[in-house]
């Protein structure tokens, strides 16, 4: 009785392969092949389709394809890690729903409500050690300090911080806790960078209705900011001949209207305090 119950759920499963179920011929009906033919023919097509281009997606596909790769099993083929990559890669680019996605990629709106936040886990914990790597002592923060003088001419700075708001439906029952100045619901994302635009540190989440320095104050970087002690013990470097010059320059101007180009009513601004 067993083997002929197994024997009809697989006669009925071929049955359904048979049919014409998007589920079943994902392969064909999908962007897949679209994007393989134009990664051949038309280069700039998948750059602007992914926001990448196939060196780099290829790249990509061989550190993520283990931690995407997915049993096969008797009912069903797995989705491929190309697939899951392209989705989520094109969800990132365009920023659709479920429901508009599903009819290009040919996965079903609630299989990527799963695939897509799956499969960005997966980027994040393969990318982050090399390319989302945060400074562990002195000389890594004095060697973003040392990019940021020699490529932007602005000495003493060890990283450009600051803060995006996320447009976002906001979570039920909240009020007003994600309605951000700018007159819609977000949640910030906090960044850090270095002087050459590589991200060493992300933070996102916080309500929109915070400001950035709130918002930052509340990030695990502020409180590394506050105990570190390679962070706290950073000694003070030298003036550059930069800063020597504006120095200069300040103390210059600074003799000049104390003395020969001083002003009559000058000193009575300075004591009433408003100047």
């Amino acid at each position: 009785m067993g083997r002929a119950f197994l024997d009809f759920i697989e006669h009925l499963f071929f049955q359904l392969r048979s049919n014409s179920d998007i589920c079943f011929q994902r392969e064909s009906l999908s962007h897949v092949p679209l994007l393989r033919e134009i990664k051949q023919n038309e280069p700039m097509d998948f750059k602007n389709y992914l926001r990448m281009d196939s060196a780099t997606f290829g790249k990509l596909l061989s550190m993520v394809k283990n931690g995407l790769t997915k049993q096969h099993t008797a009912m069903r083929e797995p989705i491929s890690p190309e697939q899951r990559l392209t989705a989520t890669l094109r969800f990132l680019a365009t920023g659709r729903s479920y429901e508009d996605l599903k009819y290009s990629v040919g996965i079903s709106a609630q299989a990527l409500g799963y695939l897509i936040p799956e499969t960005c886990a997966v980027i994040f914990e393969e990318l982050k050690q090399e390319y989302l790597k945060f400074p562990t002592c002195k000389e890594d923060w004095r060697s973003i300090a040392s990019g940021f003088e020699s490529r932007w001419n602005f000495p003493n700075c060890a990283g450009a911080l600051d803060g995006k708001h996320i447009q976002i439906v906001p979570p039920p029952r909240t009020g007003a806790l994600y309605y951000n100045y700018k007159k819609f619901y977000s949640v910030i994302l906090m960044a850090l960078v270095k002087a050459n635009c590589e991200f060493i540190y992300v933070d996102v989440g916080k309500q929109g209705r915070m400001s950035d320095s709130a918002a930052f104050e509340w990030t695990s970087f502020y409180k590394k900011l506050l105990t570190d002690v390679e962070l706290v013990s950073l000694s003070k470097r030298k003036h550059g001949k930069a800063s020597i010059e504006a120095k200069n320059n300040r103390d210059k101007y600074c003799e000049y209207f104390n003395h020969k180009g001083k002003l009559d009513w000058q000193d009575k601004m300075i004591e009433a305090g408003k100047a």
